[in-house]
């Protein structure tokens, strides 16, 4: 894949994402992207129940999330975002990450692609994710105990040996690993077989409900199977959508997602 993006492409995906083109590749700038990003492009898995195989090349990766104002999920727009902040004067390595489960193992490797970007004006290398739904806001720095409070729970990085764990702490509770990387960089083609795992097996949880999921000015709004779910200063309503009409009304007034 071309590591980087046309000026006339890199000008059109920050048109998507709601934002000027940097003046220098700070750390200011990169927190402003990330977050740009998270409130305009959704998180979310629909190709998978509609049939459509997921593409990780980069004019697949451009039709869909630039060109047709898509979403998707961590190898597309992960993917994608390394592409642009390389195409703004940053140096990103895609890692592979290892997710959590509820019994407390780990899936397997290149389950999640994260991004650990340095270069540019940056201090050191940061953690950022735009394709784990529900994460953090703004990058992490790559500290051992880096952590900070986000709007209903604190994110930060715990190192163990050559591992790093992106960990959550909600109000009152335990810090508890989302998911665990190396900065091991890898291309994007080491992530391909996992990708199509990913929406093929019926062991993933991708081919079993459709999801779409997005962070907005106060909360979150997530659509999953046909439940809408808006949080709004933390406080969560959920709604049926009664029948295919009311999901596509829903995805189209919620995230802007209009599938053809």
């Amino acid at each position: 894949m071309t590591p980087h993006l046309t000026a006339a492409e890199t000008a059109a995906y920050l048109a998507r994402v709601g934002a000027a083109a940097p003046e220098a590749p700070t750390a200011t700038a990169l927190a402003s992207l990330h977050r740009a990003h998270l409130l305009s492009v959704p998180f979310e898995n629909l190709d998978i129940s509609l049939g459509r195989p997921i593409l990780l090349e980069r004019d697949a990766l451009l039709d869909k999330v630039v060109r047709s104002r898509r979403g998707g999920y961590c190898y597309e727009l992960n993917g994608l975002f390394a592409l642009l902040l390389r195409s703004l004067g940053y140096a990103v390595d895609l890692v592979s990450a290892r997710v959590a489960t509820a019994e407390g193992s780990l899936t397997a490797d290149f389950d999640h692609l994260a991004l650990v970007v340095s270069g540019g004006h940056l201090d050191g290398p940061v953690l950022a994710d735009v394709g784990f739904g529900d994460a953090f806001i703004e990058p992490l720095r790559l500290l051992d105990g880096e952590q900070r409070a986000e709007p209903g729970k604190d994110v930060g990085l715990a190192r163990d040996g050559e591992d790093w764990h992106y960990r959550e702490r909600r109000a009152g509770g335990e810090w508890h690993a989302q998911y665990v990387f190396s900065p091991t960089p890898h291309p994007l083609a080491d992530f391909e077989a996992r990708n199509v795992w990913q929406q093929t097996s019926p062991d993933s949880h991708f081919t079993r409900s459709r999801v779409a999921s997005r962070l907005t000015p106060t909360g979150r709004v997530t659509l999953s199977g046909d439940r809408l779910i808006t949080t709004t200063h933390g406080r969560r309503h959920e709604e049926h959508q009664g029948g295919e009409d009311a999901v596509t009304a829903a995805l189209a007034e919620h995230f802007g997602l209009v599938l053809q």
